[in-house]
């Protein structure tokens, strides 16, 4: 069974991609399943199917069917939940390392959509039945703070927040290196990888033409809050939030995350430094086995209440330890 929904794009709308209009309309869905449903033919201008590229008009007709809700193909799971703050409407989480924020290829199990669904009796069904709840993500071996939306209204309320760039969101990160200053902003636009479609990569917007490769615009700022021998430890800001975008533009910066496998951050990096601290440094990749990351705050306005609130999380184990060990080099 499908509902149907009939828009008239009223007389003084601007010109629009169709995704972003319909986006902005009140109908709880999210632009990545708006664009999902134009692709398999369910949404309609003037009653012929259309693309998200396609530019509104005033007057024109859109038609949408839009499916039931899947029933979810995944199994609830007791697993623990480190909750910071809980209501009728969210959750603030502290993710563990090694738990993956929502299903994947590959991964059915043991992720924190598993765990939600056996602690909450409902979660906003706006991003499908795999990521049940889930406005934002962490990467399965970045540990720190997500908030959660249990209805529909929460989850617009939050994804507009983070669309305006209100959402405050810091990182504490061990880089390789020093920056030249200790406060900085990276903007360079960030897209799938050439080569291997798992990685992300900076990619010079003038060959999107040619190579046929999208990018998207992705900003981070940091704060050089320490600096070692050959380690700093970085106060990161998030202006955008693309996949893998901090990791992608400390690496692009010449500062790849300690310990990062993926982005050239573990044995790749030792030849790169003096000889007098690569033993040091091996020594201290085998104290953490992934990357030196972690969600530290989270700040955001109450999407259903207005009320301000602010989070702050420890730094995880193994990134302690790594502190401590470089601390007491110092």
């Amino acid at each position: 069974m499908a509902r149907r929904i009939d828009i008239l794009v009223p007389p003084e709308t601007s010109p629009l991609r169709l995704d972003a209009f319909l986006a902005q309309s009140d109908l709880a869905l999210s632009r990545s399943r708006i664009q999902h449903l134009i692709e398999g033919g369910c949404i309609t201008v003037d009653g012929k199917s259309s693309w998200s590229s396609y530019k509104v008009k005033p007057g024109d007709r859109i038609a949408l069917l839009v499916p039931d809700p899947e029933p979810s193909p995944l199994l609830p799971q007791a697993l623990p939940l480190d909750i910071l703050f809980e209501d009728d409407h969210l959750l603030v989480v502290n993710k563990p390392v090694g738990m993956a924020a929502h299903p994947a290829a590959g991964i059915r199990s043991g992720t924190l959509v598993n765990a939600l669904l056996h602690h909450c009796e409902r979660l906003s069904g706006i991003n499908g039945v795999l990521r049940p709840g889930i406005v934002h993500r962490l990467d399965k071996e970045t540990s720190g703070l997500l908030v959660v939306a249990k209805d529909d209204a929460a989850h617009r309320g939050l994804t507009a927040q983070l669309q305006a760039r209100t959402v405050e969101r810091l990182y504490v990160a061990f880089v390789w290196g020093h920056f030249d200053e200790d406060v900085g902003r990276i903007e360079a636009p960030i897209g799938r990888h050439a080569g291997d479609r798992k990685r992300m990569a900076v990619i010079d917007p003038s060959t999107t033409l040619r190579t046929g490769r999208g990018s998207r615009h992705a900003a981070t700022r940091f704060r050089a809050e320490a600096r070692y021998g050959f380690l700093s430890r970085l106060s990161v800001q998030l202006e955008t939030g693309r996949t893998h975008q901090i990791r992608v533009h400390l690496a692009h910066a010449g500062h790849p995350v300690f310990g990062d496998p993926t982005y050239g951050g573990r044995e790749k990096r030792l030849s790169g430094i003096s000889p007098a601290f690569r033993e040091e440094a091996r020594r201290l990749l085998g104290l953490i086995s992934r990357q030196a990351l972690h969600a530290r705050t989270l700040g955001f306005i109450h999407p259903i209440t207005g009320e301000s609130l602010r989070f702050s999380s420890e730094l995880p184990e193994d990134m302690r330890r790594l502190e401590t060990e470089l601390s007491i080099q110092r």
